[in-house]
């Protein structure tokens, strides 16, 4: 694990590459601390910053084949590089190092750019093709590591956080309007957008290629969902069981210390059950928990802990809020709303203490059903489909504006977000629910100048790209293939990227492993979401595994107290960047409303005052 950088002058200027180099190399630092590497060459500059975990002695960065003509840098893990080691030394190759990396260089000089379909595992690469002038950059499947690019007609530069492009040399600055007004619809920044026009991010599954030519950015994998496969739950019990168990074991590979989160959640508790069954000693587990109750799933997690004897490190922590605020926003680079960072952070810091590498239960929820939404969804298509289109709109359509939000109510009476997406077609209804800020909202939160230069702009075509582009008629199929591709890609496994970066530990997810994931893929949708209950054949499978208030407990997620630290440990300095500062983008009267009402205790408005607290951070530290 660590950081990739670089810059390719089309021209061959090579002045001022090493300087331009080193400073992009130094922001990253904390991304890998073992090691630094930079290579110079006419128009080309590669910096690496390294995380060791494999080959701690033979796998410095950038690294070359033999006479100099390929150089590549690496930033995750490839699991199959033993096999394509095998493979290549029968082909002829000669190795120097047992590093996962040098298996990429040879692959490339047999397969060129159809090499990244050939490996398993978490990567974004940096290919210099001197022979050929050309840059490639690839990332993995679905988006694991981070890969940002700038590029004209001169010159392309990247890196694996935004910052290390901010250093290189004198990048413009100005601000992606339409990516801003997709961050709070989503809480995030889709891909390939970032915040700033110049800058995009290297699409999950793709590869790029850069050179004297122009760029062009070829896709060399996507998730399919149109080949249903039949099998009893048994069958697939089974072979659920074995896929888990082989994507783990290919995880365990380390020189170095290795443990796993355990928040006593089904997918992490899997994880950690494979990692029992496989390991020769305990298992080194961490999880932490907060002060309030509701937020603490420490019980849970010593169940599982103890069920398996795992050598288990609990800490309940009670987060300086102010701080952490500043801290998230230099390390995310980018607006990003999901306060889940927050723990995820701590977590990670917790596990750093104890191990370098780390195995989580990512993924989980996107290939089995498991959100809520989708169960809600699924009711909503079933009453769209017994509603005309025209008598939604009429009588559900004023139901959603008027019927109030009730948010101290019972769940049952709190029917708003309901009556508004039934009055909406079945993708539009998603769209609104998952929002932070729901369109009717969003057009309040800016100001009239910004949506001038918005241009009648609609996040929500990001949605509907991924929606028409799946291969499959399935409503829930249609409405995870967009998961995929969204919230996975730019919230889950952004969150998880820099907050363990941050601290210097690599995560690994055996439940985004490919092959496992086009398994699951090929399941009977039916079979994810059964009679209302999400992850259904996962659960099953795991009957003989885990006990049975853990598979079918409610689900909990990885929440915060964020509706209390505005009202206390935040609410000042929130007070001052929220509500009393004017920036002519969102709208002062709007956001002052939305702070009354939570300070009243009319309605929970925490995600849209911290969506808007952390715009506003990432403003201060990066344009102010």
């Amino acid at each position: 694990m660590c950081g990739i950088c670089g810059i390719f002058e089309y021209e061959r200027r090579t002045d001022i590459l090493t300087d331009v180099v080193r400073r992009m190399n130094q922001t990253m630092i904390h991304r890998g601390p073992d090691d630094g590497g930079v290579f110079v060459g006419p128009g080309i500059g590669l910096g690496h910053r390294r995380l060791s975990i494999i080959d701690l002695a033979g796998g410095h960065q950038p690294m070359s084949n033999e006479d100099g003509t390929v150089w590549v840098l690496l930033n995750g893990e490839i699991y199959n590089y033993p096999e394509l080691h095998a493979d290549l030394l029968q082909r002829g190759h000669k190795f120097a190092s047992k590093s996962d990396t040098e298996a990429i260089v040879h692959l490339y000089e047999d397969y060129g750019e159809e090499c990244f379909a050939k490996l398993r595992g978490m990567f974004s690469i940096a290919i210099w093709d001197s022979r050929h002038r050309k840059l490639v950059l690839a990332r993995d499947r679905v988006g694991k590591k981070p890969l940002f690019y700038a590029a004209d007609h001169k010159r392309i530069l990247f890196g694996s956080e935004l910052k290390a492009l901010l250093a290189g040399d004198s990048l413009p600055r100005e601000m992606d309007e339409h990516a801003l007004s997709d961050y709070f619809s989503f809480g995030y920044i889709p891909a390939p957008k970032t915040i700033y026009r110049s800058v995009r991010k290297v699409m999950p599954g793709h590869y790029l290629v850069a050179s004297a030519n122009g760029v062009r950015e070829t896709c060399y994998w996507d998730i399919s969902f149109a080949n249903v496969e039949q099998h009893t739950e048994a069958e697939w019990g089974e072979m659920l069981r074995h896929e888990l168990c082989e994507a783990t074991r290919i995880r365990l590979m380390s020189d170095v210390p290795l443990g796993a989160f355990l928040s006593g959640g089904i997918d992490s508790s899997s994880v950690v059950a494979m990692m029992s069954h496989l390991m020769k000693r305990a298992v080194t587990t961490c999880s932490i928990g907060f002060t309030e109750e509701k937020y603490n799933e420490g019980e849970y997690a010593r169940q599982v802990s103890k069920l398996f004897s795992t050598d288990h490190h609990e800490e309940v922590v009670e987060p300086n809020a102010v701080d952490i605020v500043d801290k998230l926003a230099w390390h995310y680079d980018e607006p990003f709303a999901d306060s889940s960072a927050i723990p995820t952070y701590y977590v990670s810091k917790i596990a750093r203490s104890h191990v370098t590498v780390a195995l989580g239960g990512d993924g989980g929820d996107e290939n089995f059903a498991g959100y809520r939404r989708y169960k809600l969804d699924y009711y909503e298509n079933r009453l769209r489909s017994h509603v005309p289109a025209a008598l939604r709109r009429t009588v559900f359509g004023p139901l959603g504006r008027w019927y109030p939000a009730l948010a101290w109510a019972p769940r049952v009476f709190r029917a708003k977000a309901t009556f508004q997406s039934l009055s909406r077609s079945p993708l539009e209804g998603y769209f609104n629910s998952i929002s932070y800020f729901r369109p009717d909202d969003k057009a309040r939160l800016f100001t009239s100048d910004f949506r001038s230069r918005l241009g009648g702009y609609d996040s929500m075509d990001v949605f509907r790209h991924y929606y028409d582009r799946a291969d499959t008629d399935d409503p829930l199929s249609k409405i995870q293939y967009v998961d995929i591709k969204t919230y996975l890609t730019d919230d889950i496994l952004t969150k998880v990227d820099r907050a363990s970066m941050a601290v210097s530990l690599e995560v690994r997810a055996p439940l985004l492993d490919h092959k496992l994931m086009e398994r699951v893929a090929a399941i009977p949708s039916s079979l994810k979401l059964h009679n209302g209950t999400g992850k259904y054949i996962l659960k099953k499978s795991l009957e003989p595994v885990l006990p049975e208030n853990i598979l079918y407990r409610a689900k909990q997620g990885f929440a915060i107290p964020l509706d209390i630290w505005f009202k206390r440990e935040l609410k000042d300095m929130a007070h001052r960047v929220i509500v009393e500062t004017d920036d002519g983008i969102l709208d002062k009267r709007f956001l002052k409303k939305i702070w009354d009402q939570h300070q009243k205790g009319y309605y929970d408005r925490s995600a849209l005052l911290w969506a808007t607290l952390m715009f506003r951070k990432w403003h201060q530290t990066f344009c102010d």
